[in-house]
Protein backbone atom coordinates (compact mmCIF):
# COMPACT_ATOMS: atom_id res chain seq x y z
CA UNK A 1 0.00 0.00 0.00
CA UNK A 2 3.00 2.12 0.16
CA UNK A 3 2.99 5.04 -2.60
CA UNK A 4 -0.55 5.23 -2.73
CA UNK A 5 -2.10 8.54 -2.40
CA UNK A 6 -4.97 6.51 -0.18
CA UNK A 7 -2.86 4.59 1.69
CA UNK A 8 -2.39 6.70 5.13
CA UNK A 9 -6.02 6.86 4.88
CA UNK A 10 -6.72 3.41 4.30
CA UNK A 11 -4.43 2.13 6.96
CA UNK A 12 -5.94 4.45 9.42
CA UNK A 13 -9.38 3.27 8.29
CA UNK A 14 -8.17 -0.13 9.26
CA UNK A 15 -6.30 0.89 12.50
CA UNK A 16 -9.40 2.70 13.82
CA UNK A 17 -11.91 -1.07 13.15
CA UNK A 18 -9.68 -2.60 14.88
CA UNK A 19 -9.24 -0.25 17.82
CA UNK A 20 -13.24 0.30 17.65
CA UNK A 21 -13.47 -3.72 17.79
CA UNK A 22 -11.53 -3.40 21.33
CA UNK A 23 -13.62 -1.25 22.66
CA UNK A 24 -12.60 2.11 21.98
CA UNK A 25 -13.55 5.33 20.73
CA UNK A 26 -12.37 8.02 19.15
CA UNK A 27 -12.42 11.44 21.18
CA UNK A 28 -14.22 14.15 20.30
CA UNK A 29 -11.16 16.62 19.91
CA UNK A 30 -8.74 14.75 17.98
CA UNK A 31 -9.46 11.71 15.82
CA UNK A 32 -5.75 10.25 16.33
CA UNK A 33 -6.80 9.68 20.10
CA UNK A 34 -8.55 6.48 21.17
CA UNK A 35 -10.25 6.62 24.93
CA UNK A 36 -11.37 3.35 26.83
CA UNK A 37 -13.18 3.18 30.14
CA UNK A 38 -13.18 0.29 31.90
CA UNK A 39 -13.91 -0.44 35.74
CA UNK A 40 -13.41 3.20 36.54
CA UNK A 41 -9.97 3.34 35.06
CA UNK A 42 -9.31 5.28 31.42
CA UNK A 43 -6.92 4.16 28.68
CA UNK A 44 -5.69 6.92 26.05
CA UNK A 45 -4.02 5.61 22.78
CA UNK A 46 -2.53 9.36 20.35
CA UNK A 47 -0.89 7.90 17.27
CA UNK A 48 1.12 10.34 14.88
CA UNK A 49 1.64 8.17 11.26
CA UNK A 50 3.46 5.10 12.53
CA UNK A 51 4.15 5.99 16.18
CA UNK A 52 1.46 5.89 19.26
CA UNK A 53 1.51 6.59 22.65
CA UNK A 54 -0.41 4.34 25.40
CA UNK A 55 -0.99 5.04 28.71
CA UNK A 56 -3.11 3.85 31.41
CA UNK A 57 -3.97 4.01 35.30
CA UNK A 58 -4.93 0.19 34.34
CA UNK A 59 -1.57 -2.03 33.48
CA UNK A 60 -3.89 -5.10 32.76
CA UNK A 61 -5.64 -3.13 29.62
CA UNK A 62 -2.33 -1.81 28.13
CA UNK A 63 -1.09 -5.38 28.05
CA UNK A 64 -4.16 -6.44 26.48
CA UNK A 65 -4.18 -4.00 24.25
CA UNK A 66 -0.43 -4.49 22.94
CA UNK A 67 -1.05 -8.37 22.40
CA UNK A 68 -4.35 -7.20 20.16
CA UNK A 69 -2.86 -4.76 18.85
CA UNK A 70 0.36 -6.85 17.76
CA UNK A 71 -1.70 -9.95 16.62
CA UNK A 72 -3.64 -7.26 14.11
CA UNK A 73 -0.39 -4.85 13.04
CA UNK A 74 3.18 -5.62 12.62
CA UNK A 75 4.17 -3.60 16.19
CA UNK A 76 7.45 -3.28 18.02
CA UNK A 77 7.26 -1.84 22.01
CA UNK A 78 10.13 0.82 22.39
CA UNK A 79 9.77 0.80 26.15
CA UNK A 80 8.99 4.00 27.99
CA UNK A 81 8.21 7.26 26.33
CA UNK A 82 11.65 9.23 25.63
CA UNK A 83 10.84 11.35 22.49
CA UNK A 84 7.83 11.69 20.49
CA UNK A 85 6.99 14.95 17.79
CA UNK A 86 9.88 16.74 18.95
CA UNK A 87 9.45 16.29 22.56
CA UNK A 88 11.83 15.02 25.17
CA UNK A 89 9.85 13.34 27.95
CA UNK A 90 12.03 12.96 31.39
CA UNK A 91 11.12 11.01 34.14
CA UNK A 92 11.78 11.94 37.93
CA UNK A 93 10.74 11.10 41.42
CA UNK A 94 9.22 14.89 40.99
CA UNK A 95 7.44 14.28 37.93
CA UNK A 96 7.36 14.35 33.96
CA UNK A 97 9.58 17.14 32.25
CA UNK A 98 9.12 17.99 28.48
CA UNK A 99 11.55 19.41 26.58
CA UNK A 100 12.15 20.55 23.18
CA UNK A 101 15.82 21.01 23.31
CA UNK A 102 16.96 18.29 21.19
CA UNK A 103 14.35 19.47 18.49
CA UNK A 104 16.33 22.84 18.88
CA UNK A 105 19.43 22.06 18.44
CA UNK A 106 19.19 20.56 15.73
CA UNK A 107 16.81 22.79 14.01
CA UNK A 108 19.77 25.67 14.54
CA UNK A 109 22.47 22.77 13.32
CA UNK A 110 20.03 22.71 10.30
CA UNK A 111 20.16 26.49 9.72
CA UNK A 112 23.93 26.63 10.50
CA UNK A 113 23.09 29.24 13.69
CA UNK A 114 24.40 26.63 16.20
CA UNK A 115 27.10 28.96 17.02
CA UNK A 116 25.38 32.38 17.35
CA UNK A 117 24.86 34.51 20.11
CA UNK A 118 21.85 33.97 22.61
CA UNK A 119 19.85 36.88 23.42
CA UNK A 120 17.51 37.37 26.31
CA UNK A 121 14.13 35.99 25.81
CA UNK A 122 11.08 38.38 27.74
CA UNK A 123 9.76 34.77 29.22
CA UNK A 124 10.20 34.30 32.91
CA UNK A 125 12.82 31.66 32.75
CA UNK A 126 12.34 28.25 35.23
CA UNK A 127 8.71 29.44 35.73
CA UNK A 128 6.72 27.01 37.80
CA UNK A 129 3.11 25.88 36.12
CA UNK A 130 0.74 25.12 38.59
CA UNK A 131 -3.60 25.09 38.95
CA UNK A 132 -4.97 27.87 38.52
CA UNK A 133 -8.70 27.81 40.40
CA UNK A 134 -10.86 30.80 39.89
Amino acid sequence: MYGLKQSPRAWFGRFTTAMKKFGYQHANTDHTLFIKHRAGKVTLLIIYVDDMIVTSDDTIEIEELQKRLASEFEMKDLGSLKYFLGVEVTRSKHGLFFSQRKYVMDLLADTGMLECKPADTPIVENHKLGVYVD
